[in-house]
């Protein structure tokens, strides 16, 4: 029997990360306001979620507000911000019962208290949970990282000949997480926007033409499957 579209090749990647793209011109094109395309954006992030976990994908890293997004209108953070406050209280049950671990990668500082308090009060509570490892960029730019990276390795007195780049990926925040496999950026666009510039070094890049609020499980699975199809060489020359 032929395979369906909707079917999952055999290869599945270990890693995905999402840059979740194209909510203001999702909620343009309805002739709503951008934060309303942010709001659906959060809200579909939970059908990604529940199908990685469905499709044995290890490690989930989603692109949710990087350094640069701070110079934003002051409106659209400010309504960002509230939407990130109530994504916590409302979803971190349901992640949790999915026995979803949340981390999150980038600086807090900069991050209003109290929705840093409940950032770190989710990563307590998930903590245990082996299911699925969910990193969150928040505020976290790639630039940044290896900036930060090389602040911590100068604080620990790491003389530079001891400078590897298994070390320098001990200093990221993504430490505790393999490199991904897959990035995904929806919305058709083909840029880097600074994400995981360390980390993706040699990572298969899909570029689907949805936007982020209408990109789910179909569309998750045709990206895996254009995965499926790559052959992945490192930089090396595969022999026959």
């Amino acid at each position: 029997m032929a395979k369906t579209s909707t079917e999952l090749p055999e290869s599945v990647p270990q890693h995905v990360a999402i840059i979740m793209d194209g909510n203001g011109r999702w909620a343009r094109s309805r002739g709503l306001p951008r934060i309303a395309g942010h709001r659906a954006g959060t809200e579909n992030l939970r059908r990604i979620i529940e199908a990685c976990v469905e499709f044995g994908v290890k490690y989930l890293t989603i692109y949710a507000f990087s350094t640069e997004n701070w110079g934003r209108p002051k409106e659209e953070v400010s309504g960002l911000m509230g939407i990130f406050d109530d994504a916590f209280e409302k979803e971190l049950a349901e992640l949790h019962r999915q026995g979803a671990q949340l981390r999150q990668v980038g600086r807090r500082d900069g991050v209003r208290k109290a929705l840093r308090e409940k950032v770190k009060q989710g990563v307590e509570l998930t903590k245990d949970n082996d299911k699925l490892i969910l990193n969150v960029a928040f505020n976290y730019g790639g630039r940044d990282e290896i900036v930060h990276a090389i602040q911590e390795m100068i604080k620990a007195g790491i003389r530079a000949e001891e400078v590897t780049e298994e070390l320098v990926s001990d200093y990221m925040f993504t430490a505790d997480s393999p490199d991904p496999d897959l990035v995904i950026r929806t919305s058709g666009e083909y840029r880097v926007s600074n994400f995981l510039v360390w980390q993706a070094a040699y990572v298969e890049w899909v570029f689907p033409d949805t936007y982020w609020p209408d990109f789910g499980r179909e569309e998750l699975v045709a990206a895996i499957q254009e995965y499926a199809k790559r052959e992945r060489r490192f930089g090396l020359v595969l022999q026959k």
